[in-house]
Parts: C-alpha cells; structure tokens; sequence
C-alpha cells in the first residue's frame, strides 16, 4: 500500500521537494511533507540572512536530521525579507507542521514567472503517487 502524502492543491512545488505560497509579489518557502517524512526528525534549521538575493533553484538554507542535511533550493529569485525564527528553538516544527508553522522563509520575488513550479497534481506524479 502507497502512503500518500500531504500536498495541498493551492501551493506550487519543486522537483526538489520545496514548496511556495505567493501573496502580493512576497513568496513563503517551505519543504514538502514528502520531504520532512525523508529527513526524519529535523534538528536544525540553517536560515537565510535578511536581505540575502536568492537565484531560482540555487541552495540558500539547509535542514538537518538526525539522517542527514538536506540543501534548500530557492524556487524563485529574489530577496529574503522574513525568516521563521521560531525554528532556530524548535526545528521540529518542520516536521510537525511542514505547510504552516514550519515555513522557513519569505521572498520579495523579481518576477511571479511560475512557469518551473509544479502544480500539486504535477508534484504529486514526480512522488510516483
């Protein structure tokens, strides 16, 4: 029997299990359930800096489990203007809460060209699911 994984239908995902949320031009990054269910328990959460330029699908935080450390990729390009310092204290929260509290950062995005982003069906066929 597959297990599915939680992927909600009104967020846009990556090839490498991170997804995005836009509002206004300002995207909120995360990783997937799929991705949090891989890692196991998340010990630490490498952010961003404030101000930080980002360039789509370059490397620009990291995850690390009790496995492994897993590179975030930024979806989009642009500018870091929040991070969730709240997981600094509890990293589990990306495990616990991939898709709300457990979102890492937010980016003032240079474009809303979405046309690398996975739709969630799209995300879903990449899982095999």
């Amino acid at each position: 029997m597959v297990i599915m994984s939680s992927i909600p239908e009104d967020l846009s995902y990556t090839a490498e299990h991170e997804w995005v949320s836009i509002e206004n031009g300002i995207a909120t990054i995360g990783i997937t359930d799929y991705a949090q269910d891989a890692l196991t328990d998340v010990v630490w959460v490498e952010l961003p800096m404030i101000g930080d330029k980002v360039e789509s699908m370059e490397p620009f935080a990291s995850v690390e489990s009790v496995k492994s450390v897993s590179e975030i990729y930024a979806p989009l390009s642009g500018e870091i203007v929040e991070v969730n310092e709240d997981l600094e204290a509890a990293p589990e929260t990306v495990n616990s809460d991939p898709y709300g509290e457990g979102w890492i950062c937010k980016i003032k995005l240079d474009t809303e060209d979405l046309s690398e982003l996975l739709t969630h069906q799209g995300y879903r066929s990449l899982l095999g699911e």
